[in-house]
């Protein structure tokens, strides 16, 4: 039985879940692939991690090189594996093995939401495939249940929880009440949040991934620097309280539905009713919510993260490169789902254009008219409202004076972004408005 030749770049976390998921599955696998899948080797920086590794698994046939590049060049090589991560040396070494006429595996949702027109553009032109299932929510195999399994759908919009560090987060606020300062130490401290969790708590990480799943979902160009990104480091013990005395929780979601004018393509926290399936995803887990025409709403649920789940993911990939190595390229499919001369140029929409739902919490003094003066404002921006919620007042006692002081929660309709921005303008602009206003956007998912 021939094997198939592989490279990996890196020796990370994900690499590990790599090695070890092969050699503990390796039958299951190669009855799968109907070949071996065969590591020959691997490039790392660190000699002493990935020799560590390979004498633990006796994988001591496995040479290491600490130069990249020399993997992409590896004639032997047939299809390289790219965990290492990042935008830049990533970008020039998987350019550097299509070019080489090798097959590419990755993992690199910030690599392919970048740069990824121009890679899938370089393997159509060599006939080689780049396959990419971890890059999106770990091991929950996503990209091929919308690529593949949903093909006979016109899918109308996904929706998902995308980043496990980020609910779980917002997971041990609501649990606990804790602010989002002392959750995100803890979560450094446990291993779900890096020493620099921007990415993360910012929205770029499920932005990358959204985008890479709107691209295959309407068949239109990965498009990541016009996604709309808002994180969830404002948000408050307080909102998340409050979101769910009314029958809500708070997610950030990545949302991408399909219009007549465009596509959305948004990240932001969310108030989810809590009795949607996906509004009770809690700690590190990922789930992804697709809706087609003919199937309805489909829910995937999964581990998104870690060595061993996203390792899951790389294999399969591996295991689907092997199946069609030989296969003429014009019936493999496409990268994005459609054939790259049907994809779509629809624009992305801007977030003044979206509509949605919102929740507001306005901190105002405690006095007569404060909610007419704001419901009026509302009203005259067509924004209607759905509910109204009136905390009890306490003293507020800026400069010496007594004043006393209340939050309003108030839960909109549907109106259109801009619509509401012009009302919060006004609405700010008022002398019993004593704070800034929270708005945070509403999803019924139904």
């Amino acid at each position: 039985m021939t094997a198939v030749k592989i490279g990996v770049i890196g020796a990370g976390t994900v690499a590990g879940g790599v090695f070890h998921v092969l050699l503990r599955n390796q039958a299951e696998i190669t009855r799968r692939a109907g070949c071996k899948l065969h590591i020959v080797a691997v490039s790392s920086r660190t000699r002493s991690k990935i020799d560590n590794l390979l004498t633990t698994l006796n994988a001591n046939d496995v040479e290491v090189v600490a130069d990249p590049f020399a993997v992409v060049r590896n004639p032997n090589i047939e299809v390289v594996c790219e965990l290492i991560g990042g935008t830049t040396l990533a970008r020039e070494l998987v350019l550097e093995a299509i070019a080489h006429g090798k097959h590419v595996v990755t993992a690199n949702k910030a690599l392919l939401a970048v740069h990824g027109n121009e890679i899938f553009a370089k393997a159509r032109e060599k006939g080689v495939i780049v396959a990419f299932e971890a890059a999106v929510a770990g091991g929950i195999p996503i990209i091929k249940a919308v690529r593949e399994g949903l093909s006979a759908n016109r899918i109308q919009w996904v929706s998902g929880i995308i980043n496990g560090t980020t609910n779980f987060i917002l997971s041990e606020m609501r649990s606990k009440g804790l602010d989002f300062g002392t959750v995100l130490a803890e979560a450094q401290r446990l291993g779900y949040a890096e020493a620099d969790p921007t990415f993360d708590v910012e929205g770029v990480d499920a932005a990358h991934k959204l985008t890479l799943l709107s691209a295959i979902a309407f068949g239109i160009p990965v498009q990541f620097d016009k996604a709309y990104t808002e994180g969830i480091t404002k948000l408050t013990a307080q909102d998340i309280r409050y979101a769910e005395e009314l029958g809500y929780r708070i997610k950030l979601l990545g949302i991408t539905r399909r219009h007549p004018e465009g596509v959305e393509l948004r990240v932001h926290p969310t108030l989810i009713p809590s009795k949607r399936l996906i509004a009770n995803v809690e700690g590190a887990m990922n789930a992804v919510l697709v809706k087609g025409d003919a199937v309805g709403a489909t829910l995937y649920y999964g581990a998104g993260a870690g060595a061993e789940p996203t390792a899951s993911a790389v294999v399969a990939d591996l295991v689907d490169v092997t199946r069609l190595l030989n296969a003429d390229p014009s019936h493999r499919v496409p990268s994005l789902a459609f054939q790259h001369d049907a994809l779509d140029n629809a624009p992305i929409l801007p977030i003044s254009e979206v509509h949605t739902a919102y929740y507001l919490r306005i901190r105002v003094a405690d006095q007569p008219g404060v909610l007419a003066d704001i419901t009026r404002i509302l009203a005259d921006q067509q924004i209607s409202l759905d509910a109204v919620l009136q905390k009890e007042a306490e003293l507020f006692e800026p400069a010496s004076q007594g004043v006393a002081q209340t939050d309003l929660i108030l839960l909109t309709h549907q109106t259109q972004e801009k619509l509401m921005n012009a009302a919060l303008e006004k609405i700010q602009a008022l002398s019993s408005v004593l704070a800034p206003v929270t708005r945070i956007r509403m999803e019924e998912l139904n």
